[in-house]
């Protein structure tokens, strides 16, 4: 969950580690029930990811970057794509007819918005913004990562203050139902 380093070295890791994921979901036998744990685990991954994004990156995106309210919105309109297209699989199952299908879709918006970000916002941020605040910035993300949820929440804003307030409380609520459940063990 924490990998340290600034935020593009922290928030790069993260990236690896959702490929990583989709690889394994290739792997996985059609309608296995490693296919659902999968998604599950890329689920937990991409919102945690997604909401320390919005709760910190973002908004320095727009304190330190000329044009950074339209870039920020841009990865807002994004995570809302990927949120909404996490909510359909977490209603399916693997052996849903449309449940591959999804899968493509979420993989096709993460790998646009993660190459978007790794080839365009993060050369900005390193040009722009001092690398103190970078590092600040990662350890922001990390202690987000923490207490963020892991279901997703479509209708939860996403730009602070009010995310900040009611991530950690929905974080409470999807880890206690994951653990009742099993669900990402």
């Amino acid at each position: 969950m924490g990998h340290g380093g600034d935020v593009i070295a922290e928030l790069t890791t993260d990236h690896r580690e959702v490929d990583d994921l989709f690889a394994q979901f290739d792997d996985a036998p059609p309608g296995g029930e490693d296919r659902k744990r999968l998604v599950d685990a890329l689920t937990i991954e991409l919102v945690r990811h997604s909401v320390a994004e919005e709760a910190y990156l973002y908004p320095a995106v727009r304190e330190h970057l000329e044009g950074g309210d339209a870039l920020a919105d841009k990865e807002l309109a994004d995570h809302a794509r990927v949120e909404q297209l996490l909510n359909d699989l977490e209603q399916r199952e693997a052996t849903d007819e449309d449940f591959d299908h999804l899968v493509r879709e979420l993989r096709s918006e993460v790998t646009a918005h993660v190459d978007d970000e790794e080839n365009n916002l993060f050369t900005r941020l390193r040009n722009g913004v001092h690398p103190y605040v970078l590092e600040e910035l990662g350890d922001k993300v990390r202690q987000a990562k923490k207490s963020a949820p892991t279901r997703p929440h479509p209708a939860a804003p996403s730009t602070p203050p009010a995310n900040k307030l009611l991530a950690p409380g929905l974080g409470l609520v999807d880890r206690v139902r994951d653990y009742v459940s099993g669900r990402g063990q």
